[in-house]
């Protein structure tokens, strides 16, 4: 895709803040007529700018409030698409990446309370070749900031 204007930002913009706008009213935001952005839309779905459409959930409306980062340390050597095979479906793992440094790779868990998480660190820790692991119990959270 070639570079995009400013028109195409503040589109991404008004997605981001509200992805279930239909594309008359982003239109009206715009100053564009609605087929004219779903012509862009379409355009930046197909070169990867907007990747998907996806819900977020409030994690403390399902009562998911135990949070936890842990690091993973494998018996060898481990491809992030095998570590991606083990984990993806785990639902309480909600991040993972490999990372720097002694650990293998970073995960962010979410659970119910104590016992969920530590049923959870079982099924991690049986998914995939793991010498062993470390969590950090998050006590309160700062800073959150959304991603894209």
């Amino acid at each position: 895709m070639d570079r995009l204007d400013a028109t195409d930002e503040l589109i991404l913009a008004e997605l981001a803040e509200n992805a279930r706008a239909t594309f008359a009213e982003i239109g009206q935001r715009v100053n564009l007529s609605a087929p004219a952005v779903k012509r862009r839309v379409d355009r930046m779905l197909d070169s990867g700018v907007i990747r998907n459409f996806t819900t977020v959930i409030d994690r403390n409306a399902l009562g998911w409030t135990t949070e936890a980062y842990v690091q993973v340390f494998c018996h060898g050597t481990i491809a992030p698409d095998q570590l991606r095979a083990a984990w993806q479906d785990i639902p309480e793992v909600v991040g993972a990446a490999t990372v720097t440094g002694t650990a293998d790779a970073m995960l962010h868990v979410l659970a119910r309370d104590m016992r969920h998480l530590e049923e959870a660190l079982e099924r991690i820790r049986s998914s995939a070749d793991i010498e062993r692991s470390e969590s950090i119990v998050v006590l309160s959270n700062i800073i959150e900031r959304a991603r894209g």
